[in-house]
Formats: structure tokens, C-alpha cells, sequence
């Protein structure tokens, strides 16, 4: 059989990149666990990038899990038993940065405060509230947060107007409660407050039309980590980018609607909608920190808590992976 010089060259040259492939396919995948302490709409980012690979992409096995709370993600991630968190500045975040965590936020992907504050049928306005009971996830954590921030938008306040706040747990839990004539109000994602519209209760407001500065899903670490691991850091938001691009197409809503209704453990896909329309009112390609949002909370709670006081908003913010992307131009 007579080869020819090319040939030769040609059968070379793919073995060559046979080999590469194949060393490169047996790469182990960098293992890194991310928690949350929020189950709404919010985490589609994080869903679709788990579903359609976007981690992995990169080089990472990625696991996302949903804790019972943000205090419970600080714990792990002070503990180094986790290495990234996302989740909302609030008291549980503050506090463990006052404590001595080197946390820092590297990437803001909603900067504002979402969702809606859903009330009994019986609730006609924000000032209605006064005497009633509202239900939170956990005391100082992002539903408290944001229900604090509106009422104080309202010019409310729980312990002159003697709101009370009561533990509940997730959305699920919250908005079963304000079913049952448990709670008077809670805060919701709009995935889950959908089908209390429908039922006439009372949406007393879309807080994302409100002008209040929030940093609210971000995404966080501690600068030892990314002093040890920076290019976990980097390609974990690579991946998130990736998502945020994925979602902003119309074509892919059917994915989307999926990865959500998984995500939310929703029994059917439709329910999932609601939640889909309101990402591109949610989310910022420019996943930037935002200062002024982690400012405004520190101001908020530094009134009662001198070390929270003290801290710095622009310490607490590391940006410079999110401007290495926006100079690639991901963004």
C-alpha cells in the first residue's frame, strides 16, 4: 500500500490532536461547593448554568445547595466548609464580616430589591400592617431584609407600629402560611406570589419599582480563597455569565422554564412561568457589586450594632474579575 508524504502528515497531525483531546477530556473537574440560603426565581442563573453544563465548561464540578438560611451558608463558608455563597447582603453577611470573615462580594447579579410584599386578602395598604404579624425566613436574613427596607420606604416601623416578625422558613413555607390566615404579609418571589394574585390576595407592592439601593443576589467569598484559588473565582462567574447570555434568549425559554421548575421543585412547568418573565426586569448582564446597595444595609443595621457600623461597604466588594470579563467584552 503506498502512503504519500501528506499522507503521513496529515494521520500525524491527528493523532497528535486525538491525544491532546483525550488528555484534556481526562482533566479532573475542580469540585466546588456553592450554598444559598434563598429559593426563588433568583437562582435561575445558578440552575440553567448546572443544567445546560456552563460550570463544567470551565472546568469545575459545581454543587449548588439551598441551605435552611443565610446564617447557616455564612457558617459553612467561615468554616471553609464551603467556598463561594449566593444570597443578599443582610444581617447574617455583615455580621460574620464584623466578626473577623474575610468576606467580600465579586459579583452582584440582581442590584436591586425584587419580588413582591403579598398581603391578606383583608390588607388594603402598607399601612394596614400596623399591630399584624409578617413572616420571614429567618431574623435578619434577605426576606427580612427586604420587608424592612419597603417598610421603612412606607415610613413604617415594626416596633413603633407593633409589626411583628415571625420565623417561618423558605417561600414554600411563607406563602402556605399567609394561605392558612397564619401571617398577614410576607415577601415573595414572584414565582411563588403568582397564584396568591390569582386568588385576590393583595400585592401591596412590586419592590423592584421601588428607589431603594440593594445589593441583592450576589455572589460571595473569602479573599483567602481567591488568594489561593483565583481562577476558581473567575470561571465560576465565567459560567454565570454564560447563564445570564442563555437565559437573555428568547429561544431557550423552554430550557429555562424547565431548569426553574426543577430548581423550585414545582410539579409542573407552567407554574414556572411568572418566575421566567420577571428575569429580564431582575437580572444585569453587568454583574458588578453594587457599594451603595451593601451601604444602605450597613446604615440600616449599624444602628443597633456598633461593629456592623464600622465596616467599610467598599472593603466588602472585589471586583476584579468582573472587570477582567467586561474588558473581554462577555458583557
Amino acid at each position: 500500500m503506498k502512503v504519500s508524504l501528506s499522507g503521513l502528515c496529515f494521520f500525524s497531525m491527528f493523532l497528535v490532536a486525538l491525544n491532546l483531546e483525550t488528555s484534556q477530556a481526562a482533566q479532573p473537574l475542580t469540585k466546588v461547593l456553592m450554598t444559598t440560603g434563598s429559593f426563588s426565581e433568583r437562582e435561575a442563573a445558578m440552575y440553567v448554568a448546572q443544567d445546560q453544563g456552563f460550570f463544567r465548561r470551565y472546568g469545575l464540578e459545581l454543587t449548588f445547595v439551598h441551605v435552611r438560611s443565610g446564617p447557616i451558608g455564612m457558617a459553612a463558608l467561615a468554616a471553609g466548609e464551603s467556598q463561594l455563597h449566593e444570597g443578599s447582603v443582610t444581617g447574617a453577611v455583615l455580621g460574620s464580616a464584623a466578626e473577623g470573615t474575610d468576606l467580600v462580594f465579586v459579583a452582584g447579579i440582581i442590584n436591586k430589591l425584587i419580588g413582591n410584599i403579598m398581603a391578606s386578602p383583608k390588607i388594603k395598604s402598607p399601612a394596614d400592617l400596623k399591630g399584624k404579624v409578617i413572616g420571614v425566613t429567618s431574623a435578619s436574613g434577605g426576606s427580612w431584609m427586604f420587608t424592612t427596607l419597603a417598610l421603612e420606604y412606607w415610613s413604617l416601623d415594626a416596633k413603633r407600629d407593633g409589626i411583628t416578625f415571625r420565623i417561618l422558613g423558605d417561600e414554600a413555607v411563607r406563602s402556605q402560611a399567609l394561605l392558612n390566615d397564619t401571617i398577614a404579609a410576607t415577601h415573595l418571589g414572584y414565582t411563588f406570589a403568582a397564584p396568591l394574585k390569582s386568588r385576590g390576595f393583595t400585592n401591596l407592592a412590586d419592590l423592584a419599582q421601588l428607589p431603594i439601593p440593594f445589593q441583592s443576589t450576589g455572589v460571595m467569598t473569602k479573599r483567602s480563597f481567591i488568594n489561593s484559588s483565583p481562577e476558581v473565582v473567575e470561571s465560576v462567574l465565567r459560567g454565570i455569565v454564560d447563564s445570564l447570555a442563555f437565559i437573555a434568549q428568547p429561544e431557550n425559554k423552554p430550557a429555562v422554564l424547565k431548569s426553574l421548575a426543577k430548581g423550585l421543585h414545582l410539579p409542573k412547568v407552567e407554574q414556572a412561568v411568572e418566575g421566567y418573565e420577571s428575569l429580564p426586569l431582575l437580572y444585569s448582564r453587568r454583574i458588578y457589586p453594587t457599594v451603595e446597595g451593601v451601604r444602605n444595609v450597613i446604615r440600616l443595621l449599624g444602628t443597633t450594632n456598633e461593629k456592623i457600623r464600622r465596616l467599610k461597604a467598599e472593603e466588602l466588594i472585589d471586583d476584579r474579575f468582573v472587570k477582567k470579563l467586561e474588558k473581554e467584552g462577555r458583557f
